[in-house]
């Protein structure tokens, strides 16, 4: 059994990523061993000995949002390209001893890239199963979103979340349309749901399911975020790492059922996996 102080996690980030200090504070916070580690560092080329890092050394993995590489063909396409060339081995180890690997937005824009999500075992597909298109609106949505929790208990980033509960996650991204090919849609769809993949869904003010602006991309039946069928890699394009703390919230003044100092609505997130290593390893 691993306790919580022992607890490695790599913070994974290249040119462009924005959003890696927030996760490492938000783990660091929990108590576990976060470590901000740029991809080159797991490539190991023309790098001193004190600097190359081994995937296999950590227990988490998580790719944290924001431009990496420009967003230049497709958001996170770059990223995800230059970490099948170099660490696809390693990748697929580190899926296979059911560590979890956690992306949000760009980071949920890379694993999809990868082929891990939705994803079916440890093997990186030769193409990935979706894509995560331009936002219906054509703008860059940052805004208060509402998720529902879907989730029966596989995805092991949010088995302390109620099934059916809905939170407030900030959304800000301008790719987060999560789309099928349109010839297997709702084949894919059935068995998402059959295989308990589906994680988060946008919801309305009522619970209800989502329009514009609470959907803020037109994502393919209100998808926020989804697993593998292992449970062990995740991914969701709204940002719980800026809901950590009540305070976070855009109306914690207003909210008199919480208190300003307790934790926010993207704590569960953080909690889940860290409870999930501590038990498995």
């Amino acid at each position: 059994m691993v306790y919580r102080k022992d607890i490695k996690v790599a913070v994974l980030r290249i040119e462009g990523t924005n959003n890696e200090q927030e996760m490492w504070d938000n783990f660091h916070a929990m108590g576990a061993q976060p470590e901000l580690v740029h991809l080159n560092q797991l490539v190991k080329k023309d790098l001193p000995k004190e600097e190359r890092r081994s995937l296999a050394d950590y227990h988490v993995l998580m790719l944290p949002g924001g431009f990496s590489a420009g967003d230049y063909i497709r958001a996170g396409a770059i990223y995800a390209a230059r970490m099948k060339a170099a660490i696809p081995k390693e990748i697929e180890q580190f899926v296979a001893a059911e560590k979890p690997i956690g992306g949000m937005c760009n980071g949920f824009q890379v694993l999809v890239e990868l082929g891990l999500l939705p994803g079916k075992g440890a093997v990186l597909p030769d193409q990935p199963m979706a894509v995560l298109n331009r936002n219906d609106s054509a703008l860059f949505e940052c805004r208060p979103t509402l998720l529902k929790h879907e989730s029966r208990g596989k995805c092991v980033f949010t088995r302390s979340i109620p099934r059916g509960e809905v939170r407030l996650i900030p959304s800000a991204h301008a790719e987060g349309k999560f789309m099928l090919e349109a010839s297997e849609r709702e084949r894919v769809l059935r068995e998402l749901a059959e295989r308990d993949q589906v994680v988060f869904t946008y919801a309305g003010p009522d619970g209800g399911p989502a329009a514009y602006p609470w959907s803020p991309s037109g994502s393919t039946a209100g998808i926020a975020g989804v697993c593998n069928d292992m449970g062990t890699v995740f991914g969701m394009m709204p940002h719980p790492e800026r809901v950590f703390h009540r305070w976070q919230h855009p109306d914690w003044t207003r909210d008199a059922r919480h208190k300003p100092d307790g934790p926010g609505d993207g704590r569960a997130v953080f909690e889940s996996v860290l409870a999930y290593v501590e038990k498995r390893f």
